[in-house]
């Protein structure tokens, strides 16, 4: 990958945004991608949606989200966009979007580990358009990190009025109480009410205060959040739907582990059924078919 320009430099999070990340969980960038990348996603995006595909996913992982158009009007999600089409992958893998999360998580190296493609209609009642509070770590409980983050990018300028992602201030620096087995479980599978009364129970145990922040989105910029951050979004109550996907991201040093929940039963992710193998069994989250690198500090010296 080519080393960054001195005007992609300049939009790298400066030591105060980055002490900003670090205190508070979550992160507005610089505009990161011009109009017109902007602009090529939602093209791309429509023609996966009417069934463009580079590839298909060799299987599909029981948890895996993947709206098809038989699920009618609610929220999409599909999972591993970055997999099955390569006009979408080109612009995710921009490697300036992986040298701003390599400031943000003190990373030498960056690689994808997920994305997922997201369409929240413009339907004011729909149920599935509440995101819950959650956390992305619960559901990554077989990666080592503590690192991980995740860039929500909107594709056009998105506000509360279309549901835009809500953050947590500060909420990834929590210590956790009341750890269930349920939390590995995705919130679209968990009772909403359930993960308030966790967050409450979360709130209270650290004594901290449940300050929410909306975030305001201009078209091309992205917000990054922590993986320990509590987040969701509300209804989209705008005349057209919100786009965006969630690109979650590794640093180098991510690897699996196993994890064992109390009646003795291991968690498993999508990727566990997909990726290669390491020498010693254990699913390669470095397999660069789906965990791809998209920066290194090595690239700077190129």
């Amino acid at each position: 990958m080519p080393p960054l320009t001195e005007a992609q430099r300049a939009l790298l999070p400066t030591d105060d945004e980055v002490a900003h990340y670090e205190e508070h969980g979550w992160y507005l960038t610089k505009k990161l991608l011009t109009d017109e990348e902007v602009d090529e996603l939602v093209e791309a995006s429509e023609r996966y949606y009417a069934g463009e595909r580079s590839r298909s996913l060799p299987l599909r992982p029981p948890r895996l989200a993947y709206w098809e158009p038989g699920h009618g009007a609610v929220q999409r999600h599909n999972d591993y966009v970055h997999v099955e089409s390569d006009p979408i992958a080109r612009i995710l893998r921009k490697p300036l979007i992986g040298a701003v999360a390599a400031r943000l998580a003190g990373a030498e190296a960056i690689r994808v580990f997920q994305s997922t493609l997201i369409y929240k209609p413009p339907v004011p009642d729909e149920p599935s358009n509440i995101v819950p509070w959650h956390f992305d770590k619960h559901y990554w409980a077989t990666s080592t990190s503590e690192r991980m983050l995740t860039a929500f990018i909107p594709l056009h300028d998105c506000g509360p009025r279309m549901g835009t992602i809500t953050m947590i201030d500060g909420s990834h620096r929590w210590k956790e109480v009341g750890r269930e087995d349920s939390m590995t479980k995705h919130f679209a599978d968990r009772d909403k009410s359930d993960l308030e009364r966790v967050l409450a129970e979360n709130a209270a145990f650290n004594n901290a205060e449940v300050r929410k922040v909306q975030m305001e989105i201009p078209k091309g910029h992205l917000s990054f959040h922590h993986c320990r951050t509590y987040h969701g979004s509300g209804p989209n109550r705008s005349d057209r739907p919100r786009r965006a996907v969630s690109l979650h991201l590794q640093d180098s040093a991510n690897e699996y582990r196993r994890f064992e929940l109390s009646d003795g039963s291991t968690v498993a992710y999508n990727h566990d059924t997909l990726v290669r193998r390491l020498a010693d069994g254990r699913p390669d989250y470095a397999d660069p078919e789906y965990c791809p690198v998209i920066w290194s500090d090595g690239a700077e010296a190129l």
